[in-house]
């Protein structure tokens, strides 16, 4: 089993940034594909990016390209996002999440965090 906590977030003006992270436990965590999903008030869950266990091959979603990055320390079993020129449509609560492969899919995934809240003011 693998147990998530995030942290890190909080509230930002547009155009700054923030970078939250996601402490994981459990032995299987550094072999484990990591993903950061979100969710704002009425809207589904959606994909915001992901990266394999290694850390070597990553995938995001469009709308955070050039913007967002994620990585990993398996040493430190943490994963992060570092979010940068955020925008207030990026309010959301930010979920990360364990699973075996690199998809943009929350249903592959295994293991979830309780979530940390985002805000970005205008």
């Amino acid at each position: 089993q693998v147990q998530l906590v995030e942290s890190g977030g909080g509230l930002v003006q547009a155009g700054g940034s923030l970078r939250v992270s996601c402490a994981g436990s459990g032995r299987t965590f550094s072999s484990s594909a990591m993903g950061w999903f979100r969710q704002a008030p009425g809207k589904e869950r959606e994909f915001v990016a992901a990266i394999n266990w290694s850390g070597g091959s990553t995938y995001y979603a469009d709308f955070v390209k050039g913007r967002f990055t994620i990585s990993r320390d398996n040493a430190k079993n943490t994963v992060y996002l570092q979010m940068n020129s955020l925008k207030p449509e990026d309010t959301a609560v930010y979920y990360c999440a364990a699973g075996g492969v690199v998809v943009p899919v929350p249903s592959q995934y295994y293991y979830w965090g309780q979530g940390t809240q985002v805000t970005v003011s205008s």
